[in-house]
């Protein structure tokens, strides 16, 4: 179902796949309310994310609102989604999961 919506959606044009999205149609295509964009941006700066990340974590939230039957809208859940399956925030969240371990351990001692 979400690939017959990528075909309208893109036509008969070269891109075929969200994953194909130029930087153009990310922009036409991967429109974020406020709390989306401070979401995205807290994340560009907190995990040093480039642009290239940055398309790619849209293109990646638009993937998952289809999925999710959610229309044209992205919101803000998308974008938390999309930005956990960069490497480097699975890097990020599994320092932060083992540290919190890590202490909750030593204060059981």
């Amino acid at each position: 179902q979400a690939r017959e919506v990528q075909s309208r959606r893109f036509g008969s044009g070269r891109v075929r796949q969200n994953a194909q999205m130029t930087s153009r149609q990310i922009r036409q295509y991967c429109r974020l309310d406020r709390d989306g964009e401070s979401l995205l941006k807290a994340a560009m700066t907190d995990l040093a994310l480039s642009a290239r990340a940055h398309d790619k974590v849209l293109r990646v939230a638009r993937t998952i609102a289809r999925l999710e039957d959610s229309g044209r809208s992205l919101r803000p859940h998308h974008v938390a989604e999309a930005i956990q399956y960069q490497p480097i925030a699975i890097r990020w969240i599994w320092d932060l999961t083992g540290l919190e371990q890590l202490e909750m351990a030593t204060e059981g001692r």
